[in-house]
């Protein structure tokens, strides 16, 4: 059975050129039995980049809804950019939209993206990489309208070490606050295969966190490329079943109306 792909961009994302059909006819030509746009949403962005025109991106969901209703499941999703401060207007926003599916996701600390080099040039890789946790660990407090927590260590791909100076063990306190404080509020995490994409040796979260979110009783996680191109969709999808499977999972999650369904990893 093929994975549905809960993750990707088109060119209503700032970072995308991809035409949005070509995304989907991606994904019908590997045999997904579903997918889910999730194009960026970064309020108050430090560039004033990722702005999302949401009725046209509404509207040409829609128009794909209908025109590929045969061969594929396509459902309304967004990538919330999370910022403390912006807590009333997300809740405004994501409320009045019929989303399947948001993805709750860490871009911005103290006002920057660690994907810039110049952003925290006077920061060392642990004060850059447990800054990141904490401030996840707060958002996630303070903000709930969302399904999952996107690509839970994104902030290593940037760091100027990458995973030399990185394993779960040495950010377990702050790692763990965050695992906790998701499953308690019913959410679930992804797995993002872009760290695969991007040179790493590990998907995002690292194995070792989806371990241990299994271990703490997390079972919703649903499975996302981030792809910004057709030929990135279900990017290592197989891999991706192989790491779930190896961590104790037997399902995968997806998202409609925004509630979990349960599908079999076989």
């Amino acid at each position: 059975m093929k994975i549905a792909d809960c993750h990707m961009h088109s060119f209503f994302s700032s970072d995308s050129e991809a035409p949005t059909e070509e995304m989907v006819k991606r994904a019908v030509e590997l045999g997904l039995p579903a997918i889910c746009l999730t194009d960026h949403y970064d309020m108050d962005y430090s560039t004033g980049e990722f702005q999302l025109d949401t009725p046209a991106y509404a509207a040409k969901i829609r128009e794909l809804q209908e025109k590929y209703r045969d061969k594929i499941d396509i459902r309304f999703g967004v990538e919330l950019g999370l910022q403390l401060h912006l807590k009333e207007r997300m809740e405004e926003y994501v409320n009045a939209w019929p989303f399947d599916y948001v993805i709750g996701s860490m871009h911005v600390i103290d006002g920057k993206d660690p994907y810039y080099e110049d952003a925290f040039l006077d920061w060392t890789a642990e004060e850059l990489y447990r800054a990141y946790f904490r401030a996840t660990a707060e958002n996630i407090r303070f903000f709930h309208n969302f399904q999952t927590l996107g690509h839970l260590d994104y902030v290593v791909r940037y760091g100027k070490c990458q995973a030399r100076q990185y394993s779960y063990k040495k950010y377990a306190q702050e790692i763990d606050e965050i695992l906790k404080k998701v499953i308690a509020m019913g959410k679930g995490i992804e797995l993002n295969t872009a760290g695969w994409k991007y040179g790493l040796a590990f998907c995002h979260p690292h194995p070792e966190i989806l371990c241990r979110y299994k271990e703490l009783g997390g079972e919703i996680i649903t499975v996302g490329s981030d792809a910004h191109k057709p030929e990135h969709v279900a990017y290592d999808f197989q891999k991706a079943a192989d790491v779930l499977k190896a961590c104790g999972f037997k399902y995968y999650t997806e998202f409609e109306e925004r509630k979990p369904i349960f599908k079999q990893l076989t």
